[in-house]
């Protein structure tokens, strides 16, 4: 194999590894991200928020009246994994949601408790549906010593829950809340740094409007089938209503909540969240005459640290095979291209001056260094040699024997 067909494949290697750089660098930006922006599907954590509130002492069911403390500690708990249906498009969540007063030792110190789950598109962090499967459920309360398994009761979802879809945008979210059973806006509300995070906030109202009056509460939907838990009847000295202490008043139970999320825009995940629940009991909706629960928490800096390094793990997978490699390939791939083009063009110069030198006489001295025809006397080693001519027989003398 001569140099020149060497060079020639060269520059046809060249050419096409660049050219499959920049197929590549175009597929990893579309088709592959697409394929590795999800929601994993190893989740297992534990999400914790703290702060206090004003609640109701469960110990005072069994005294002479229902009895509310403020100022108590109060910490609210997600425990969230996978479980099944889970595969390539969709992840379903298990949560386990209590808020206990912490001054309280077990069973006494817990306020609510709520066992949700519900599947979701990978993608787009939306709840699905199937013909087999609702989209989500609740488990029923079941009594201390209960030694039957949980039963789960449908609860269809829809919008998101727990998490905001990768590349999160700058508008308005249909969020999902298990206590209401249904989803209520989260609107988009500004930038905010946590931790070296740069974050989207987002604002959900239930039964409050934008000013954090309270508009229109929703009625407790009890997971009892006696409604237990939504609508009391008690003496009116339990409630601690004046008049007769003996009369019978139902109440019902309400319920409303204010929230804000920090979310990192590009793995979706609520890095940061406060909440503001209400729960009540009152005749009329908008009259709250006994808190059951009136807390605001915030989550706490240790899980807020777990959440960032997690939202930081899936952000650079994607940048990584949504960003780094793509451009390192199109840049690699355009310099590989060039590269091929131009040893390709030279390889096609060199078999052309061996072939005729001339053809690369056009910048005045030759390919090969041949010196041009017009520069002057060319070297003697170089000139033209003078042929004599032989002579013919006929003119040898005629003395002399041909």
């Amino acid at each position: 194999m001569n140099r020149a067909v060497a060079l020639r494949i060269a520059a046809c290697g060249l050419m096409g590894l660049g050219a499959a750089l920049l197929i590549a660098a175009l597929l990893l930006s579309t088709y592959t991200k697409g394929k590795i922006a999800k929601i994993p599907l190893d989740i297992d954590t534990t999400l914790v928020s703290d702060g206090t509130g004003t609640v109701f002492d469960p110990a005072s069911l069994n005294s002479q009246k229902f009895v509310v403390d403020k100022n108590v500690p109060v910490t609210s708990q997600q425990q969230i994994s996978v479980e099944s249906p889970s595969n390539a498009d969709v992840v379903t969540l298990q949560v386990g949601n209590t808020v206990r007063r912490t001054d309280k030792q077990q069973d006494n110190g817990l306020l609510l408790a709520l066992v949700d789950t519900v599947t979701l598109d990978r993608k787009t962090a939306l709840a699905v549906s199937s013909d087999t499967n609702p989209g989500g459920s609740v488990q029923k309360p079941r009594a201390i010593g209960d030694t039957q398994p949980p039963t789960n009761v449908a609860l269809p979802h829809d919008g998101l829950a727990y998490r905001f879809p990768f590349d999160t945008e700058k508008k308005t979210y249909p969020y999902f809340d298990p206590i209401a059973q249904k989803a209520f806006d989260a609107n988009y509300d500004g930038e905010e740094d946590v931790n070296g995070l740069s974050t989207f906030r987002f604002t959900q109202n239930v039964g409050y409007d934008a000013d954090g009056k309270l508009v229109e509460p929703v009625k407790y939907a009890s997971l009892y089938g006696d409604d237990a838990d939504a609508t009391v009847t008690a003496r009116a000295s339990l409630w601690g209503l004046p008049g007769d202490p003996d009369e019978q008043i139902t109440m019902t139970r309400y319920y409303a909540a204010q929230r804000t999320f920090w979310v990192d825009p590009v793995s979706g995940t609520i890095v940061k969240a406060q909440e503001h629940g209400f729960h009540y009991y009152a005749r009329d909706a908008l009259k709250p005459e006994v808190t059951f629960a009136d807390y605001k928490v915030t989550t706490n800096e240790q899980t807020v640290e777990s959440q960032i390094a997690s939202a930081r793990d899936e952000g650079d997978v994607v940048s990584l095979w949504g960003r780094v490699l793509p451009i390192t390939f199109t840049a690699v791939g355009l310099l590989a291209l060039v590269g091929g083009i131009l040893l390709g063009s030279f390889t096609l110069r060199a078999e052309s001056a061996l072939i005729d030198p001339g053809l690369d006489d056009t910048t005045g001295h030759g390919f090969f260094g041949r010196r041009p025809t017009d520069t002057g006397p060319m070297p003697a080693a170089e000139a033209a040699t003078e042929k004599i001519p032989t002579q013919r027989p006929s003119d040898l003398p005629p003395d002399r024997p041909a």
